[in-house]
């Protein structure tokens, strides 16, 4: 199977992976999860991995605001991804959506799953009527930053943001909007 994403093509053998939808307690997240907390305490200690994870519970992704986004290959969670709003307008709606979670096991890189995870990120978030994209990266996740790049987002001057997650978050946004 060739599937084109952002004019890019991305070689995946038919019928393996499954884009998922899902609530935030589906049981499929804990997969999501799992890799997460490995991942983080590869990069960032058990400490760090903990601080992060406990930041932002699962519970902050949740409907009709929030979404859970995960890459299923022969019955196990191989990538994913979460939205939540991130700072309402002024009249209260959420305009923005912060993209949160993004992993990709590190089994299963360099085959086009991080594209995928963004891309059908991107399409929960415009389904959900959000405008425009923020997320926050580490400065120990490279492939993240070249991801983002690679894909359009545009990198943010971490001076103007207020609420930055973490003194050394590498902010990106991106507009929905066709």
């Amino acid at each position: 199977m060739t599937e084109t994403v952002r004019n890019e093509t991305i070689r995946l053998e038919p019928g393996r992976v499954r884009m998922l939808r899902v609530e935030h307690d589906d049981p499929r997240v804990q997969g999501l999860l799992d890799g997460l907390l490995g991942e983080y305490t590869e990069r960032y200690g058990a400490e760090g991995a903990a601080a992060e994870l406990g930041r932002y519970p699962v519970t902050e992704f949740v409907a009709p605001l929030g979404r859970m986004v995960l890459a299923e290959l022969d019955g196990e969670i191989v990538a994913g991804g979460a939205l939540r709003p991130y700072r309402p307008e002024p009249d209260g709606t959420p305009r923005t959506v912060e993209f949160k979670r993004i992993w990709t096991s590190v089994a299963h890189r360099r085959k086009g799953l991080g594209r995928l995870i963004m891309t059908a990120l991107e399409d929960a978030a415009r389904d959900l009527g959000y405008r425009s994209v923020i997320l926050f990266t580490g400065p120990s996740q490279p492939e993240a930053v070249a991801l983002y790049e690679r894909i359009g987002y545009r990198w943010v001057d971490p001076t103007t943001i207020d609420d930055l997650p973490y003194p050394k978050a590498v902010p990106f946004a991106h507009d929905l909007r066709p």
